[in-house]
């Protein structure tokens, strides 16, 4: 509820601003202020709640953070009136103009740590899941903040890819939804082609639009243009409803796995730091969407192989469980036994008869590479290197079980780590606990934003389905179980205890 609030917060607040007299002896009706600004009932609490200080002024003139928030306002008109007003140093000017900028940035901020209205990434550790949050704890960590321009700015960015596809869809429709979307024939003339293009030329559309540059109207071109703006809006949207299932941390610092483009984020203060590519699951056992925390990390680790992998090694045989430097175990637990790989009755382990744990030793051989960084879950996803650089240069980066292989691992470990980046002891399996954990939170969009707009990237997990490009935005918010294609990894979980630090 909104109500017009014509003296009683802003005649205290001048009482502040000018130090004349007293908050005791202020009538309610002195000062008034001309084209009141529209409060709701928190903000007034707000205001009431810290004895009607201002927020936004500096004496009398206004913080550089009002400017900031303007631009996160979008140069909205009454609110640039308003600090024009107030520049000039009249102090019925300065208290409105303070009124209306918390105002703006409780509307704003509200929007953004705004939840998705459905949400299919699984939250393995609690805190992790975006809340909305109210205007009080809003305006009171505004007030708390040792600069308030730049948590302004952070709060105006959420994470980089909402506030990048935010960004972005405005300038799709700007520059591609103003076009004329008439239906093009299969082979078009040039004239047609340039009343349905206007400005553009055809390998800006196919590189926006995700496809392979030709200059050329193939088949595939023509598809996508006849698909119309209203298509890839939906899309865009439905990309913004993933980005909100990762909450905006502003001044914090988290990881951020993008399994469509097989890129890995790491960032700080709402800004992208750094970025690598990596190895991320191959159709048939997809990388979920799920969010966790890193608690530590495993030098020279082993690699447990999962069960349907155990039982192709072992249809391969005994020379091959050999070549791979894999090691027997009787099963999953703390206390098993190493076995005589000679004795094992392998065709019994192909067929499910019989059930052994394979895992392959450390060195330059093993899957993992020289460490492996651990978020604990029931899933068996983590992150870790890889001997197998090769397939980094690839454009399609999916070739893993489901867990993220790491472009350059020792970058990731000095930006976890700091200037405490552990030494390997030579041991197998030595842990390593973080200085203090850091979220990581794996998603997949299939449009990331450009510094000029958007680009549309390949759906290679299908999952921009007709339901996902047009969400409900009343439909409520829930967990994801973990899909089908990754129940290995939950069975394989199961079968061994996880270590929690």
């Amino acid at each position: 509820m909104r109500r017009l609030l014509r003296a009683a917060v802003p005649a205290c607040l001048f009482v502040t601003l000018l130090g004349t007299c007293t908050l005791a002896v202020v009538p309610v009706a002195s000062a008034p202020v001309p084209a009141p600004a529209e409060l709701d009932a928190e903000v007034a609490a707000f205001y009431r709640a810290r004895q009607f200080r201002p927020l936004w002024l500096d004496g009398r003139a206004l913080k550089p953070a009002a400017r900031t928030m303007l631009a996160m306002a979008g140069n909205e008109p009454r609110l640039a009136a308003a600090l024009a007003a107030a520049e000039a140093g009249d102090r019925r000017a300065l208290s409105r103009a303070d009124l209306m900028l918390s105002q703006a940035f409780a509307d704003r901020a509200r929007a953004r740590f705004q939840p998705p209205a459905t949400n299919a990434m699984r939250y393995i550790d609690p805190g992790l899941a975006p809340a909305p949050r109210t205007t009080a704890e809003i305006l009171g960590t505004a007030a708390g903040a040792p600069d308030l321009a730049a948590h302004v700015d952070a709060v105006a960015r959420v994470n980089p890819p909402l506030a990048g596809l935010e960004r972005g869809l405005t300038l799709y429709r700007q520059r591609w939804s103003r076009l004329p979307q008439t239906a093009l024939p299969r082979n078009p003339a040039p004239g047609q082609l340039r009343h349905r293009l206007g400005a553009n030329d055809l390998g800006a559309f196919q590189r926006i639009h995700g496809l392979t540059v030709t200059g050329r109207a193939d088949p595939a071109t023509i598809a996508a243009l006849n698909r119309g703006a209203a298509h890839y809006e939906r899309l865009i949207r439905a990309n913004i409803e993933r980005a909100r299932a990762i909450p905006a941390r502003p001044g914090g610092r988290y990881i951020l796995v993008d399994t469509a483009s097989a890129q890995l984020f790491m960032v700080e203060n709402s800004r992208i730091a750094r970025r690598m590519r990596v190895v991320v699951g191959k159709r048939a056992m997809q990388t979920p969407l799920m969010a966790g925390m890193i608690r530590y990390a495993m030098l020279n680790p082993y690699w447990n192989l999962p069960p349907d992998l155990i039982r192709e090694r072992a249809r391969k045989g005994l020379r091959a469980i050999q070549a791979e430097h894999l090691e027997v175990l009787s099963d999953w637990s703390p206390q098993a036994r190493r076995l005589d790989p000679r004795r094992v009755d392998w065709r019994a382990v192909a067929a499910g008869r019989r059930l052994v744990n394979l895992r392959q030793t450390p060195g330059p051989h093993n899957m993992m590479g020289r460490i492996k960084f651990m978020l604990p879950n029931d899933l068996g996803i983590y992150l870790h290197d890889t001997p197998h650089r090769e397939l980094f240069a690839r454009a399609d980066r999916r070739a893993s079980s489901g867990c993220v292989r790491l472009e350059d691992a020792g970058r990731l470990e000095r930006w976890l780590f700091g200037a405490r980046v552990p030494r390997a002891s030579g041991a197998p399996e030595q842990r390593v606990d973080l200085p203090a954990p850091v979220p990581v939170y794996i998603t997949y969009l299939t449009v990331l934003p450009t510094a000029d707009g958007v680009v549309f990237q390949r759906d290679a997990y299908s999952r921009d389905v007709s339901g996902a490009s047009a969400p409900r935005r009343g439909a409520r918010a829930r967990h994801a179980a973990p899909a089908p294609s990754r129940a290995r990894h939950g069975r394989a979980a199961a079968a061994r205890p996880v270590r929690r630090p």
